[in-house]
């Protein structure tokens, strides 16, 4: 454990252990690209220590083929801020890693760095963005900003990457399917599977089968087993143990014995034959419940769905029944689940109306294998009756689009402003130090966000305001707000974190009130509408006029 794992206590999990901190390890100053440093060198050799910069982290295209991204990450930037500081080991390192010939006093500058003078204004965490919009703005001496800048890019890209695809599978899940993200085994790395668990919950989803992630951010953990578990009994002799107390009366039965008698009544019930079904996988159930007689979920697809799993399952959580047990339901990994969900909901509709047990027809169906977004779109269109997806790999490598973009970009220089041209007109930057708001309708949704110069004044409820487009000068309009929203606070400042930091559930329901807050046609799946960024009329002539001045005068001969 090293002496940078410090956390915000707010943000911990209920089981964190005292005094252990909740910033990741790996994230320090070392985390970054070399030339960040070579740079930093550079700078202190040009005399540029007194410099004050502001750089700009923002998107320039929303993922996935969407409108909108969710701003996710914020916590992880200010824990490292907060420990910012290069050891001895660090330094060390540094010396047998730069050139020779470098300097020992940039060494004793490197040293005693901290951000105390750096402040980061931000988008509240879980908030829709869009992009060229600067999420993140950063504020303070050139070279501690710019050696801010790699970090806190790998903070910010993948956080708010895996938010947002969290959050659009959460949509098109609809609000009463669970989801759980099982993608831990398909990550990249440790630090990934971690980083998804924790920006899929953010996202919408309910719960993760990552034990650590449980532990770090309290996230509930869920599981069931593996099919490997139904394969290791190949017949009821195997069974050590089938008795199991009654849970009220405390009186043993004999689970086994029970399961099969209700295995016979079924046979007939269900018009499948016991000689189709596999004896192992009965004896595995019953096992399987004995364990956990109050969270028996069994895989019922390892043979035969119908001829076998339902069949043995229905026998178990029948006899559980009898014993005071409440079974939870099963588990499809594989195999049309459109059609064996309905099949299922049909299975337990029949059982509980035959035997009595009303319960039994709303036993959860969880279904897994390999789901993305278009399956659950066809899935719906097929009418499934799947309580709750399980989703693993395209959830959290992000496999529709791996990566965000977010860059960091330098605005402004001891208050002179700084532009980045480019002949593709997306990739130049907007200059300036400049405030960010969002203008409402009346009706309540979002209608466009407005970046605006610092000096200006915000625009007003109730008053016009001419939005521009900041590169088409044809593309224009003026927009009523019937509310404004500043989008920047002040998250750090004078070496402290300046606003309480949310818990994670909190975050997670901003995100639901954030898209809320967008129409349907921004939010939809296919040819979603695009959402509005523009600045203003000032702003605009200010980016236009410093383009001429910067950009060079060609001469044909």
């Amino acid at each position: 454990m090293s002496d940078r794992e410090l956390s915000c206590s707010n943000t911990a999990g209920q089981f964190m252990d005292r005094g252990r901190m909740n910033q990741n390890g790996v994230v320090q100053p070392l985390l970054t690209d070399l030339y960040q440093i070579t740079m930093a060198y550079a700078y202190w050799k040009s005399g540029k220590t007194d410099d004050h910069a502001v750089f700009d982290l923002f998107f320039r295209t929303n993922p996935f083929h969407g409108e909108f991204t969710i701003f996710a990450g914020l916590d992880e930037c200010l824990k490292f801020l907060d420990s910012f500081h290069y050891s001895d080991s660090d330094i060390e390192y540094l010396k047998q890693t730069l050139p020779e010939g470098t300097e020992n006093e940039f060494f004793d500058y490197l040293g005693n760095l901290t951000a105390k003078d750096v402040t980061l204004y931000a988008i509240d965490e879980g908030t829709v963005a869009f992009p060229r919009v600067p999420i993140i703005k950063v504020e303070g001496p050139l070279i501690i900003v710019q050696l801010l800048e790699t970090t806190l890019l790998t903070l910010v890209n993948y956080a708010s990457l895996m938010a947002t695809n969290a959050a659009r599978y959460r949509m098109v899940a609809g609000k009463h399917v669970n989801l759980l993200e099982f993608g831990l085994r398909r990550a990249q790395g440790p630090d990934g599977g971690l980083s998804a668990s924790k920006y899929s919950y953010i996202g919408g989803f309910d719960g993760t089968s990552n034990v650590l992630a449980g532990k770090l951010f309290n996230i509930p953990v869920k599981g069931t087993h593996a099919h490997a578990y139904i394969t290791s009994f190949s017949g009821i002799g195997e069974l050590k143990t089938r008795l199991l107390k009654h849970k009220s009366t405390g009186v043993t039965g004999d689970l086994l014995e029970l399961a099969v008698q209700y295995r016979q009544a079924l046979s007939q019930l269900l018009d499948v034959s016991m000689e189709e079904s596999s004896e192992g996988e009965l004896a595995a159930m019953v096992s399987y419940a004995i364990a956990f007689p109050d969270g028996f979920m069994a895989l019922v697809d390892t043979y035969d769905v119908k001829r076998s799993g339902l069949l043995n399952f229905s026998a178990v959580a029948l006899a559980l029944n009898d014993l005071g047990y409440r079974a939870v339901g099963v588990r499809i990994d594989s195999g049309d689940l459109a059609y064996l969900s309905c099949l299922a909901r049909e299975t337990f509709e029949r059982v509980g109306e035959h035997f009595k047990v009303p319960w039994f027809s709303k036993l959860t169906i969880v279904a897994s294998n390999d789901i993305n977004e278009d399956t659950i779109l066809s899935l719906n269109e097929q009418g499934h009756k799947i309580d709750c997806f399980g989703i693993g790999t395209h959830l959290v490598t992000c496999q529709r689009q791996p990566a965000l973009g977010c860059v960091y970009k330098l605005v402004e220089i001891n208050g002179q402003p700084r532009i980045k041209l480019s002949q593709d007109v997306e990739k130049v930057t907007m200059p300036g130090h400049k405030n960010a708001f969002r203008l409402y309708s009346a009706d309540g949704h979002a209608l466009i966000d407005l970046l605006q110069k610092v000096t200006e004044p915000p625009p007003a409820v109730g008053q016009k305001v001419l939005c521009r487009h900041p590169f088409q000068e044809s593309k224009r309009a003026y927009v009523i707000p019937s509310h404004v929203e500043s989008l920047y606070k002040i998250y750090w400042q004078n070496g402290k974190i300046c606003q309480p930091l949310p818990r994670l559930e909190q975050v997670r329901e901003r995100v639901q009130m954030s898209l809320k807050t967008l129409r349907n046609d921004h939010k939809r799946t296919l040819n979603p509408t695009p959402y509005k960024v523009a600045v203003s009329d000032n702003l605009y002539n200010f980016i236009h006029d410093l383009w001429l001045q910067n950009a060079p005068i060609g001469e044909l001969s």
